[in-house]
């Protein structure tokens, strides 16, 4: 064959093009069960973070196998609810069949255009309730998990990621213990808009429900900020009806106490 002819150029090209097609199928093939194991530990490393179940620094020094058993060890139920806040689903929990909803954009999509979501509750032992939030930053999605005490609005703890956040500046979101440690303890408050605020100077109103924005990363802040708003009120029906019973319950022990003390 002329190896200077258009035919040859074409056929040489085409084999080549089904030779390494071939090849990176068969690595995807091999490094897709890798992959996915690394993405569900990474995603179990984050929640358990929020909810305070061990120091971020210990769980990103644990392999995937141990974070696995930690966390079906401390989970006591997963589910998932719809918009309405009712229960749609069921979770695995166990160590061999972990069920997450780790993929936010579709349910981020959802959300915002009111249709048929599927958004995850997860609730260890501890009473701990976590739940995902998701958005936009400069330039890219940010993400993270917000854990609630037992009363669902007081926040336990966060964690915070991103896609590709300016080192520095918006990046602090993750980079930064301090930067999460800020929510521990603060509320949010169902019923409210917005229910959290993540703004400049925003702790300096004394609000409970509010953090300070980070310096420098107005965008990163503000897309952080957004996410969280749209997310708590995806689960404000939910979240909200639990802190409204829980109120009641810890008024009904007040009045008993009270009649006890009386008598």
């Amino acid at each position: 064959m002329n190896t200077n002819s258009n035919v040859y150029t074409i056929v040489y090209t085409t084999i080549v093009v089904v030779i390494v097609s071939a090849a990176l199928a068969f690595v995807s093939m091999k490094l897709g069960p890798s992959q996915e194991a690394n993405a569900k530990a990474e995603t179990l490393r984050q929640m358990m973070t929020a909810a305070q179940i061990a120091p971020a620094e210990k769980l990103y020094a644990s392999g995937n196998a141990e974070v696995l058993s930690l966390y079906a060890n401390n989970i006591s139920e997963a589910y998932t609810i719809g918009l309405d806040g009712q229960k749609n689903g069921e979770l695995g929990v166990s160590k061999d069949n972990i069920q997450l909803i780790d993929k936010l954009k579709p349910q981020d999509k959802a959300i915002k255009a009111g249709g048929e979501a599927t958004l995850p509750v997860y609730i260890f032992k501890s009473g701990r309730i976590v739940i995902p939030v998701y958005g936009a930053g400069l330039w890219g999605p940010v993400w993270g998990y917000v854990a609630f005490e037992p009363d669902c609005r007081t926040i336990a703890g966060a964690y915070f990621d991103h896609e590709g956040e300016t080192p520095g500046l918006g990046a602090k979101i993750k980079d930064e213990p301090w930067f999460r440690e800020k929510f521990s303890g603060k509320t949010v408050e169902w019923g409210d808009a917005p229910a959290f605020r993540l703004e400049k100077n925003a702790e300096a109103t004394g609000a409970t429900n509010a953090v300070d924005a980070i310096t420098g990363a107005t965008m990163t802040s503000k897309g952080l900020n957004e996410a969280l708003n749209t997310w708590f009120g995806a689960y404000e029906k939910h979240l909200g009806m639990g802190a409204f019973f829980h109120a009641l319950e810890e008024h009904a022990i007040e009045e008993t106490t009270e009649e006890a003390e009386e008598e």
